[in-house]
């Protein structure tokens, strides 16, 4: 009698189980459900952090006149060996070794621009044509970005990696210019590079481009993290680009990478005013405190 009590008594604990386990079970797969349907829609994961146009300005003046050699010590002090150094592929469209006017350094507004699944135009009239294009240019590949330019912007672009496309080129380079925006960096090429080295807008890519971007490529997102030689580039970064390249330092960490840069660069231009004066040579922009 006993046996069979416990038995029974078994019987119904499990039964409760169940039922307790039951709506709770339920409840996980609809959420399961809800997160794969979120996700298939598409997800960023990494969250892009504003800031306030004051505060970009007050980390813009910590990195005045700083070189990248003096930043690339200034990330290796605070433990970023080998972290956001462009490749150096990425180079200076042009170089001005007088006054320096080539080199820049801004806070990251990103774009990104990814190879086009669609066909190119095809066989038509020049005005069809036209009318494609310019369709291409205000639906597929447009610029958006343009309200984000302030004072102290610097464009960084990850572009279609292996196709001939002159996203910049010597107009809207220069436009940029107009809105505040210090430099441009991209991954890929810009065309009518003669001009803009008259411009002296600075350019730092990886090699000319000659067609425009109709049947060539898509804007896929803006101010979401790049990748631009090789590194990570998010939005609010400081971008330092001169003659030795171009590196991005990590919001968080630029105060601390600016401090120890600056006092580099100091010690480095007294040791050589030293030696200008020893020398006899007349001190240049790059001695000047």
């Amino acid at each position: 009698m006993k046996s069979r009590l416990n038995h029974s008594l078994i019987l119904v604990f499990a039964a409760l189980l169940l039922l307790a386990a039951g709506p709770g079970a339920t409840l996980a797969q609809e959420q399961k459900a809800e997160t794969a349907d979120v996700l298939r829609a598409g997800r960023n994961f990494l969250a892009t952090p504003v800031y306030p146009e004051p505060e970009d300005q007050r980390i813009l003046a910590l990195f005045k006149g700083l070189r990248v050699a003096d930043v690339v010590d200034g990330m290796d002090a605070v433990g970023l060996q080998n972290i956001g150094l462009m490749d150096p592929e990425i180079h200076s469209l042009w170089r001005d070794t007088e006054h320096f006017t080539h080199r820049f350094v801004g806070v990251a507004v990103t774009a990104r621009y990814v190879p086009t699944q669609n066909p190119p135009a095809g066989k038509m009239s020049t005005e069809a044509y036209d009318e494609w294009a310019g369709d291409w240019y205000e639906q597929r590949s447009g610029e958006p970005f343009i309200p984000l330019i302030r004072q102290g912007t610097a464009l960084v672009i990850e572009d279609a990696p292996n196709a001939d496309v002159g996203t910049i080129g010597s107009y809207n380079i220069l436009d940029w210019k107009s809105q505040g925006c210090v430099g441009v960096v991209t991954s890929a090429t810009a065309r009518d590079t003669d001009e803009i080295i008259v411009e002296r807008v600075p350019l730092y890519l990886k090699k000319t481009g000659r067609c425009i971007r109709p049947g060539r490529n898509e804007l896929e997102s803006v101010n979401r993290p790049v990748v631009c030689g090789g590194v990570l580039v998010m939005p609010g970064d400081i971008i330092v680009a001169d003659g030795d390249g171009v590196v991005a330092v990590p919001r968080s960490k630029a105060e601390a990478v600016a401090k120890y840069a600056r006092k580099i660069m100091d010690e480095d231009k007294a040791g050589r005013r030293d030696l200008y004066k020893k020398l006899g040579i007349k001190e240049d922009d790059s001695v000047k405190k």
